[in-house]
């Protein structure tokens, strides 16, 4: 590889690293931003591999984007941020999707209601 392409390469890889960040800072919903977090990590591996440091990149890799994501994207589900983050607004009264939906109520037992109606 030519030095020119390699210094083109090392430029974008900042940028993004750089764009990645502030994403990650400003963004409302946390499954989105967790995606963008981990690929900051994944990024930043490849930065490593550039600057020829093998091991803090696979070290990167591991624990930055497989290890933090995984444990990271478990903690959003134990506190049942997943349904949230991903809830569209249905219309101009601002109601979210699935908020006046039958099965979304307890039914008489005091159940989700999400189970099958031949269950019954």
């Amino acid at each position: 590889m030519t030095p020119e392409l390699t210094e083109a390469i090392k430029i974008s890889l900042l940028v993004l690293l750089i764009v990645a960040a502030v994403a990650a800072s400003v963004m409302k919903k946390l499954v989105p931003a967790l995606i963008v977090f981990t690929s900051f990590s994944l990024i930043m591996a490849l930065v490593w591999i550039l600057l020829e440091s093998p091991d803090l990149a696979i070290t990167e890799a591991a624990v930055g984007a497989g290890v933090s994501g995984v444990l990271f994207y478990m903690a959003l589900r134990r506190m049942g941020q997943m349904k949230k983050s991903f809830i569209e607004k249905d219309g101009a009264d601002g109601s979210e999707k699935g908020e006046n939906d039958e099965n979304d109520r307890p039914d008489e037992n005091g159940e989700d209601g999400e189970h099958d109606e031949d269950q019954r």
